[in-house]
């Protein structure tokens, strides 16, 4: 399994990459693993506003459909639209070009309260 160093992660298994006060969300190597071959994502409107663990969209997949929480509140400044016609980039890529949402945090010290890879690599290795 991965669990990239610079990411803090969700019990939920999303992943945020924090950069100043905005945050590029999406799901784990995990998450897309055991959802098997992803076939729709639901996307957040840009400007929508969720707070921390709010429901912002879901994942389809051909054997489930999983819902998908913010890691971190704010609002989206810009999604990933090439999931609208290529889904399946979060199989592919689901730390790069399978990334969902881009945040602008209303408080960047809650990326304080998600795992660090060491505490999320337990928590999806139990």
């Amino acid at each position: 399994m991965l669990y990239p160093e610079d990411l803090k992660y969700s019990k939920e298994h999303e992943w945020a990459k924090v950069s100043g006060d905005t945050a590029v969300v999406g799901i784990t190597y995990f998450a897309q693993d055991k959802l098997g071959d992803v076939v729709f994502v639901e996307l957040p409107k840009v400007g929508s506003q969720f707070k921390q663990m709010d429901e912002f969209g879901v994942v389809e997949s051909v054997k489930t459909v999983s819902t998908l929480f913010c890691p971190v509140g704010g609002s989206v400044v810009e999604v990933n639209n090439d999931l609208s016609a290529k889904p399946e980039l979060v199989n592919e890529d689901p730390y790069g070009k399978g990334w969902i949402m881009k945040v602008k945090m209303s408080n960047p010290a809650e990326a304080g309260k998600l795992l660090s890879p060491a505490e999320y690599k337990k928590l999806a290795e139990a």
